[in-house]
C-alpha cells in the first residue's frame, strides 16, 4: 500500500511506501502458547478452486466446497473477488488453510466474504487427482489453478489459519472452527520502502511507527465492523512477529471467531502409521467454565475384534470415575478401568466385536456418560455424540484389518477345514 509522503524530516524527493504484513510458519497443537515460528520457504500464493468430495463430506447434504489455501499475496483480494463472481450463487462453504500474508489483502477478502454471507471453516483440501504429487507441488498447483472442479478430501486435523488468516476468517457471517484445527496470531510486521534517496535511521523508525499505527487502526475498525472482540488484536500485539500464539478454544469463543461451546468433528478414516477411525470433541464445562478436548479412535486387531479408545486430560480429582457408552436401547458398555496415563492425559479402552461396532454405527448418535463419586455424592454427565461419517470411516478401516483368527487358521490348515470350527 502507498501512503502520502512523510511531512517531517523527509525531503520532497524521498517518498515512503508502507506494507503491513502478517506471515507465520505452521502452528503446533502441542504448544498452545507463544513460540518461535520455524524458518521455512514461503508458501505458494493463494489459490481458489471448487472441490468435490464424497456425500456429506462437508456436512449433511454437502459434497462440494471452495478451497482457499496458500499465502495471502499482494493480488489475492482481486483474484478472490473474480473467483467468487465466477462461482455465482452456488452458496458453497469455504475452507481455509493459510499461513497468513498481506494484511490489506486479507481484510479486503474478509469484506468480500461478508457481502456474500459466507460460511467459513478451517481445513486442508487434499486433491485426489494430484496422486502422489505433493499438494504444493508445481503439478498439483497447476491443477488447482485450472478452473476445474477437483475430486478431493477434507482434513481438519492440524489444518491452520495463521497470522492474517484469522482476520480474513472473521469476515464470514458464519465461522466454524473444528475441534482439531489451529488458529494462530502474532503482531504485524511493517515493511518500509523509500524511493528518491537514502533515508536516515530516524526516518525509518518514524515511518515504521506510522505503519504500525495504521495497521492497528485498520484492524480495530475491521474487527468492530465484523462483530469480533478487540481482545484478539490486543493479544496479537503482545506476540512478537517472529513468534506465534495458538489460540485456545476459550480465546476462539471469547474473540468471536466461533462462539460455539460444543464442537465435534465427524468420524474420519486415517491411515498414517496405524489405520483408525477418529473424531475430536471440544466442550465447555458448565460447572467451572473450563474447556476440554477429547480424542476418540477406533482401531482393529482383526476383522472381528476392535477397540474404541478415548483420550482426555486427566481430571484433577480422583473420584473413582466410570465411563460408558450406549446407543439407542442398547445396554451400556463400560470402558476398562483404570485407564492408562501419559503426560497429563488418560487413555480409556473398550474392546468391541464387530457386532458391537455395527450396533454403534446403526444409530445417528451415541451417549457418552461419565460417572464419578465426589464428597459422597454420585455425579454423572452424559453427552450425545454424533456418528456422522462413522459408516464410511469404518468401511475404510475394515479393508485394512487382518482376517479373523479362525479364518487365518483355516487358510493355514488348508484341506482340513473341518478341524477349525
Amino acid at each position: 500500500m502507498t501512503t502520502a509522503p512523510c511531512r517531517r524530516k523527509i525531503p520532497m524527493t524521498l517518498r515512503v511506501f508502507l506494507l503491513a504484513i502478517l506471515v507465520a510458519g505452521s502452528a503446533s497443537a502441542a504448544t498452545p502458547n507463544a513460540r518461535s515460528a520455524p524458518a521455512k520457504t514461503a508458501a505458494p500464493p493463494m489459490v481458489f478452486y471448487v472441490a468435490k468430495g464424497a456425500p456429506d463430506a462437508c456436512g449433511r447434504g454437502c459434497d462440494s466446497w471452495i478451497a482457499v489455501e496458500g499465502q495471502v499475496d499482494a493480488s489475492a483480494a482481486l483474484r478472490f473477488k473474480k473467483f467468487l463472481q465466477r462461482a455465482g450463487n452456488r452458496n458453497l462453504p469455504l475452507y481455509f488453510h493459510s499461513p497468513g500474508g498481506n494484511l490489506d489483502q486479507a481484510l479486503a477478502m474478509g469484506a468480500a466474504l461478508r457481502e456474500r454471507h459466507a460460511v467459513a471453516r478451517v481445513a486442508r483440501t487434499v486433491v485426489r487427482e494430484c496422486g502422489f504429487e505433493a499438494q504444493d507441488s508445481e503439478v498439483c498447483l497447476k491443477l488447482k489453478q485450472s478452473g476445474r472442479e477437483l475430486r478431493s478430501d477434507l482434513w481438519t486435523r492440524g489444518a491452520t489459519c495463521n497470522s492474517a488468516c484469522p482476520y480474513l476468517l472473521l469476515g464470514a457471517a458464519t465461522r466454524e472452527i473444528a475441534a482439531d484445527a489451529l488458529l494462530a496470531v502474532h503482531s504485524a510486521r511493517v515493511i518500509v520502502h523509500f524511493r528518491g534517496g537514502m533515508p536516515t535511521a530516524e526516518m525509518k523508525a518514524a515511518a515504521t511507527e506510522r505503519g504500525i499505527e495504521r495497521a492497528d487502526r485498520m484492524l480495530s475498525g475491521y474487527i468492530a465492523k465484523m462483530g469480533g472482540d478487540i481482545g484478539l488484536l490486543e493479544l496479537a500485539r503482545s506476540i512478537n512477529f517472529e513468534s506465534m500464539h495458538v489460540l485456545t478454544r476459550e480465546q476462539i469463543v471469547r474473540f468471536g471467531l466461533d462462539r460455539r461451546e460444543f464442537v465435534e468433528t465427524p468420524w474420519t478414516f486415517e491411515n498414517n502409521g496405524r489405520s483408525m477411525a477418529r473424531k475430536a470433541v471440544v466442550e465447555r464445562n458448565d460447572a467451572d467454565k473450563s474447556w476440554r478436548t477429547t480424542l476418540w479412535r477406533i482401531v482393529c486387531f482383526n476383522a472381528d475384534q476392535f477397540e474404541l479408545d478415548l483420550q482426555r486430560p486427566a481430571p484433577a480429582s480422583s473420584g473413582f470415575p466410570t465411563l460408558t457408552i450406549s446407543s439407542g436401547t442398547s445396554v451400556a458398555q463400560y470402558f476398562k478401568s483404570p485407564p492408562a496415563k501419559l503426560q497429563g492425559f488418560e487413555i480409556w479402552g473398550l474392546r468391541m466385536n464387530k457386532e458391537g461396532v455395527l450396533a454403534l454405527m446403526a444409530e445417528p448418535q451415541f451417549d457418552f456418560t461419565e460417572t464419578a463419586q465426589s464428597a459422597g455424592k454420585r455425579l454423572a454427565h452424559t453427552a450425545k455424540l454424533s456418528n456422522e461419517g462413522l459408516g464410511r470411516a469404518l468401511a475404510s478401516l475394515t479393508e485394512t484389518c487382518p482376517p479373523p483368527k479362525n479364518i487365518a487358521l483355516r487358510h493355514t490348515v488348508g484341506a482340513g477345514d473341518a478341524v477349525a470350527k
